[in-house]
């Protein structure tokens, strides 16, 4: 895993949009989880999750770094002390934005109400548009992406989709303290530039934000 100053790269990331802000190469997407230990040291272990990972529920996943933070509060939280960087294919994760459906209704994308609902109850991956966050917890005008996988999609994803599990707790827990002191002159985080779906239509379904009017 690549790591940078954090005001460099706020320095390139666009300030407002919707935005995939990840870190990633011509194979492969990380995304991050946050788990209590027994699931997230059997996953590193294994690499695979299993244990006392529960298949029969949701299960979110985050590409961006800093709001992995803010949900967790950098690693404190109960149940989410192992943070976890997943190595997963590009093609896999890219399948699963086109597979996505809103967890809000979105009239650009279905005609009525109705349908939407429908495409919920149906579809095995939720898609959700949040607002990205300052190291410091605090809000951004930028939104970044969550996935919600389930079913067989979440089966394929824990057991053969996966690449590399890594654990970062201690990482995230050394930087912590800068995060909370509002040094960003010395935070140091994962390498994240703005991810571009291979297949131009998924962008388009997404309303993905141009990146050079954004900044």
């Amino acid at each position: 895993m690549h790591t940078e100053l954090y005001i460099e790269q706020q320095k390139r990331w666009p300030s407002s949009g919707r935005h995939i802000l990840a870190q990633f190469d011509d194979e492969t997407i990380i995304v991050y989880q946050a788990y209590q230990p027994s699931i997230g040291l059997f996953a590193v272990k294994h690499q695979y999750f299993g244990g006392d990972f529960s298949y029969n529920r949701m299960s979110w996943i985050k590409p961006n770094f800093m709001w992995m933070m803010y949900r967790s509060g950098w690693g404190t939280k109960a149940g989410q002390e192992i943070t976890l960087a997943i190595r997963l294919r590009r093609v896999f994760f890219d399948t699963l934005l086109d597979q996505a459906v809103p967890s809000s209704f979105e009239p650009e994308q279905f005609a009525t109400r109705e349908l939407w609902q429908t495409a919920v109850k149906q579809s095995e991956v939720r898609l959700q548009w949040d607002p990205d966050h300052a190291p410091s917890g605090a809000p951004l005008e930028r939104r970044a992406i969550q996935l919600g996988i389930r079913g067989s999609v979440l089966e394929k994803y824990g057991r053969n989709a996966i690449v590399e599990i890594m654990d970062i707790s201690n990482f995230v827990q050394t930087q912590r303290k800068y995060a909370q002191a509002q040094e960003y002159k010395n935070l140091v985080c994962p390498t994240e530039d703005v991810y571009i779906p291979i297949n131009s239509a998924i962008g388009k379904k997404l309303r993905l934000s141009d990146s050079e009017k954004e900044k």
